[in-house]
Order: C-alpha cells, then structure tokens, then sequence
C-alpha cells in the first residue's frame, strides 16, 4: 500500500511501517510462487480461506508497451471481475490498465480478454470495495479491518485509497483447463499418478491376504 496517506488506513503511521516487510514478503511470493503457479494451471490449488482466490492480471506497460502481469485477489459481481489495488494508484497494473483498458484476466479455471474501468460512482464503488475485500479473506481484513462495520464515509475514504477496477469480459481465450492447457495436464499427470498410487496399493493389499492365507492355512 505505498504512497497512500495514513490517515486512509485503519492504523497509525507506526502499524504501517511495521507492516511495510509483511507488504515486502507479499510481493516476493507473488512474483516468485503465485504467479508461476498461476501461468501453470495450477490456481485452484492456492485457493485459501486465508487469502481467497487469486487471479493473473495482464495489462500493456504504459510505457515500455510490453504486456505486464499482476497477481491479485478478486471478486466477481454482476457478471464483471473486480480488484482492489492494495497499494493504491501507485500500483503499475491500475495505471496500465488506465491507460490502456484492454486486458487479459487467468483465473484458476479460464483465460478473458476484458475491458477495465476504475469504479467511481459512490453507490456501486462501496458495495464493489465490499465485496472484494470480503473475497479475500483474512488477508483482506487485516489489511483495512472489518468492512461490513464500516460507515459509507468510512468506505467512501478506504475506497478513494484503495481503488476498484471491474473488469467486464469481451471474449474467451484459450485458458489452463481448455484442451492443450497446462492446468489439464497437470490433472492428467496427477490423475495419473493418483491410478499407479492406487494400483500399488492394491498389490500391497492382495500381497497382504495371500500373507494372511499361507499363515492360517
């Protein structure tokens, strides 16, 4: 969450640098553990209480011109994708995704291509804000407290820090669990690992009764 102001936080100057590794670590298992996982299929597998699900968002650089990728957690709500940026419009995918609204979004089951709008109007921004914060679970609530509590103006300030982007799908692209995709094969591999599992297990048993057989025959 940096570059916004501690009066947007639900604690003091003193919680945010303390904090401020715990962003730190956020961001190195992004890069090194959930994206990977992410561009592999493999989505459904980091889906916690703790953290929800998270998806991979694509945005062209707005100045490198080379596409960009973000690991977030989402909601979905009337039919569009929706992220907070946690460090505020600081973050390098929310001015991406400004300057060039047309997207890509992995989720753990599917690839979209997408249009990004911030949203602004009070009434839809509060319940968008509520909404994903609640998707993410523990994370999201130790990040800005308990925003069902919270009171529209209190909502109104932690969404003006933490702004929202819907993302409405304009198309299907070809996504981990479609043929060919990564994530079925490491569902083949793994349903295939689970049949030898299986199978072996099998052998110990027959091996085991035929054991039993000899002994009391």
């Amino acid at each position: 969450m940096t570059g916004v102001t501690d009066a947007a936080l639900p604690y003091g100057p003193v919680m945010t640098r303390l904090l401020e590794p715990m962003r730190r670590g956020f961001l190195t298992v992004n890069r090194r553990v959930t994206g990977p996982l992410l561009r592999a299929g493999l989505g459904p597998l980091i889906a916690t209480p703790a953290a929800g699900s998270m998806l991979l968002l694509r945005t062209r650089g707005r100045r490198s011109g080379l596409i960009r990728e973000a690991p977030l957690g989402y909601a979905v709500r009337s039919g569009e994708v929706l992220v907070v940026a946690g460090y505020g419009r600081s973050a390098h995918w929310f001015a991406n995704a400004l300057a060039d609204p047309h997207v890509e979004v992995v989720l753990p089951g599917a690839r979209l291509s997408g249009t990004a709008r911030e949203v602004t109007d009070p009434d839809e921004r509060r319940a968008a804000f509520v909404a994903t914060i609640r998707a993410m679970g523990v994370v999201g609530r130790a990040t800005v407290g308990d925003v069902g509590a919270a009171s529209p103006d209190r909502l109104d300030e932690l969404a003006a820090a933490f702004p929202v982007l819907a993302i409405t799908p304009t198309g299907v692209l070809d996504g981990p669990f479609d043929p060919g995709g990564a994530g079925v094969r490491w569902t083949m591999a793994l349903g295939a690992a689970q049949t030898v599992a299986l199978a072996g297990l099998w052998c110990l048993v027959r091996q085991a009764r035929r054991c039993c057989a000899d002994l009391t025959g």
